[in-house]
Parts: C-alpha cells; structure tokens; sequence
C-alpha cells in the first residue's frame, strides 16, 4: 500500500465477531514462519557503526499497520533482535533509547534506522481506471479480481502494483538514513505461476461466482458485478526485483517465498480462513453492493470452498508469503 492509498479496503473495526481485531491471528502466524529469517538478516545486515545517530536513538517504524493488535507483537519481535545485535556488537547490556512509531504518514528525511511492513503492500492504492471501461481490452467483466481474467486485465493490476512499490520505495528513501534497513512481508507468487493455481485465487473466482449467482436471482446487478474489483495483487520476486532495481536506493539483501501455512499440521478450516477474509474485506463489499450483501456473499463463499476442500489441500502449501530485506544504500 502506497502513501496516498485510496482503494485499499478499511478492515472491520471493533472487537464483534467479525471484526479484524479478532480475526487477525492467521496473519500473525504466517508472519511468524519468516520471523527467524529477518532475526538472521538483523544480525548479519544491521551495522549501528555506519548508522548515524542509532547509537543514541534508534527509530523504527511499522508502516501500513491495521486496527488489530498484530503491530505490536511484531515491533516487539524486532525491538528485541536489534537489542541483541547492539549488545552483539558493543559488547554492553546498555541500549540506546528505542523509538517506535506505527504510521504510514511522511517523516523527516533522514529519519528512520528500520522500516517494517507486513501484509500490506498487496494492496493497491486505486484500481485501474481501464477495468471498468467498458470499451477497454481491460474492462473486467462478470469477474472482481484478475484471477482468470485476460491477460490485458493482469497487466492492468501488475503496472498499478509497480507504480505503488515505486512510490513506497520512493518515500522510503527520503526517510531511512544510509545503511537503513526495510523489511517487507507481503503475498506472493513463483515466478510465471496462474494466480488461478493458487488458494487465494480459488477463493477470488469463487467470490466472483457467489456474485454472479446472486446477480442470477436478482439480489445484486450485473451492472454492480462489473464496476467493482478488490485492489489486491501479488507480484512475483522477480516483479518486485525489477522494481526495487529500477528504484536504485536499495540493495536487496534477501528475497524468498515462504509456506504461510507452515506452522498448520491439519486440513484447512474453511469458515476460520473465510470469516478472516471477511473481517478485511466486508467494508469494500457492504460500501459497493449494500450492507446486507455481506452475509449472504461470505455464506455462499465458505459453502463453495467447502465443495473444493480436496482441490485448496493441494493448493495452501504453495510458497506464497514473499519475505523482501532491503538496505538504503
């Protein structure tokens, strides 16, 4: 998500039952799968020699963080691997004083030591205009996202994603100081893969479906079918590579896919994994169709993947969770 995010969905406030406070944990845990790694990168990466003024006061920042209380577990995470590295590498139990911000506003420039962003950036700032031009090769017919659409509809996600990771980088570099690291964890996708191929994407055609079923009986229009797409892409390390390059600001110390689901040793929970989807995205569904069309939808979604439950087992243990370690050169 870029600074000037603008479609990217509001998650469902409060504590009720579908609210992302209490439905966040799965991204939690996904987060975790990749939280030895960064620890690793912190060690090995992080030199508070050629960071100036981290000696004093080390400033982090956890950008794009939502209502639920995942950003605390995870600057606590990294407050305590960077504690380490300075005792590591002074030799003393004595720290500096640690400044932790949870924003996406601007910062002075220089101004940040390290930058954390989780589950975020797959969300876009705007949709592109083409997708509902009806006279374009992009406009996005019957379907809400760009899993099994034409290829013109893909590019039309994938060059919108690549202008937002060119702003975010962008921004970032005006507040890191030299030597500054950003951590990014974000979904992904192997290189050349569908989207159909993957759990998500069977997920999305089958919110497309429950859509279109509904407009079959009358209870939301065509019309409102093909005017609304989710602002949600998942680019491959090879994308993001070409963009961070392009960038020139950053050198990239690590980039991998990972399981998500890794730490999961049984069948997939499909009302669990729904009623999480639902707690990020019911605002942008209730804001476009109308209030009541959430219950129905997500109850047509999870009896839908319940009828695909063998077909999402072959799926979920795809590497999908992109891990990004960046350096302000």
């Amino acid at each position: 998500m870029s600074d000037s995010a603008t479609d990217a969905p509001p998650m469902v406030g409060g504590d009720g039952i579908c609210s992302y406070y209490k439905n966040s944990y799965l991204q939690r845990r996904s987060a975790n799968v990749v939280k030895e790694k960064i620890d690793e990168e912190i060690a090995k990466k992080l030199d508070f020699h050629n960071l100036p003024g981290a000696s004093n006061t080390f400033r982090l920042a956890d950008l794009g963080c939502s209502v639920g209380p995942n950003t605390f577990f995870h600057v606590q995470d990294l407050l305590e691997a960077i504690k380490q590295k300075y005792e590591m590498q002074f030799r003393t139990s004595q720290t500096p004083e640690f400044q932790a911000l949870s924003t996406i506003d601007y910062f002075p420039s220089p101004f940040l030591h390290f930058v954390h962003c989780s589950t975020s950036l797959h969300w876009l700032s705007k949709l592109p205009e083409q997708l509902v031009d009806k006279n374009s090769p992009a406009w996005n017919r019957g379907r809400i996202h760009y899993t099994n659409a034409p290829n013109e509809v893909v590019s039309a996600y994938a060059s919108q994603f690549a202008r937002d990771m060119e702003n975010f980088l962008s921004v970032r570099s005006k507040e890191l100081v030299s030597g500054g690291m950003a951590v990014i964890i974000s979904q992904g996708i192997p290189n050349g893969m569908l989207y159909s191929e993957l759990q998500n994407g069977v997920m999305f055609e089958c919110m497309s479906l429950s859509l279109m079923d509904m407009v079959e009986e009358g209870t939301v229009s065509e019309a409102q079918v093909d005017s609304f797409n989710l602002p949600f892409y998942a680019a491959s390390p090879e994308e993001m590579t070409e963009t961070v390059e392009r960038n020139g600001f950053f050198s990239i110390e690590r980039m991998e896919l990972n399981d998500p689901a890794a730490w999961l040793k049984r069948r997939i929970n499909i009302p669990e994994w729904v009623v999480h989807v639902r707690a990020a995205m019911e605002k942008s569904f209730s804001k476009h169709f109308g209030r009541e069309v959430p219950d129905e939808l997500f109850d047509r979604l999870t009896k839908k993947l319940g009828k695909l439950s063998d077909e999402l087992e072959l799926k979920y243990r795809e590497k999908t969770l992109l891990l990004v370690v960046l350096k302000r050169q």
